[in-house]
């Protein structure tokens, strides 16, 4: 039986797969794997430069997918659900199976994948 969906529902899905198709979103989800981590140490975990990572982490935040906390004048960001780890392990399964032959494979999962290991 095929999943029926409303067309919001389907927006939604596709809203949230779109913020996911950014591999430095998704490079900034994996260093959060071990818990929360200020803007700084991202930019230091991610290499990329403080301006991107404020940018990812403001699109992140807005569509639910970290969370933060203000501590003082520092904010740590964190994974607001632990399924987009799940996700990416599905999807990471799937392009290892593939291996370089799948399309996904060009087109940023192995730099992400270099970055941080997703949890199994």
């Amino acid at each position: 039986m095929k999943p029926k969906m409303s067309p919001g529902q389907l927006e939604a899905v596709g809203r949230f797969f779109f913020v996911l198709s950014e591999p430095g979103r998704l490079g900034l989800l994996l260093a959060l794997v071990d818990g929360p981590l200020t803007v700084n140490e991202l930019v230091e975990a991610s290499g990329m430069k403080q301006p991107n990572v404020s940018k990812h982490l403001g699109v992140l935040h807005q569509h639910g997918l970290v969370k933060r906390e203000r501590k003082g004048v520092c904010i740590r960001y964190e994974v607001a659900d632990a399924v987009v780890f799940e996700l990416c392990g599905l999807v990471r399964g799937r392009v290892a199976g593939e291996g370089s032959q799948s399309p996904m494979a060009h087109r940023g999962w192995g730099v992400v994948r270099e970055q941080k290991k997703i949890p199994d």
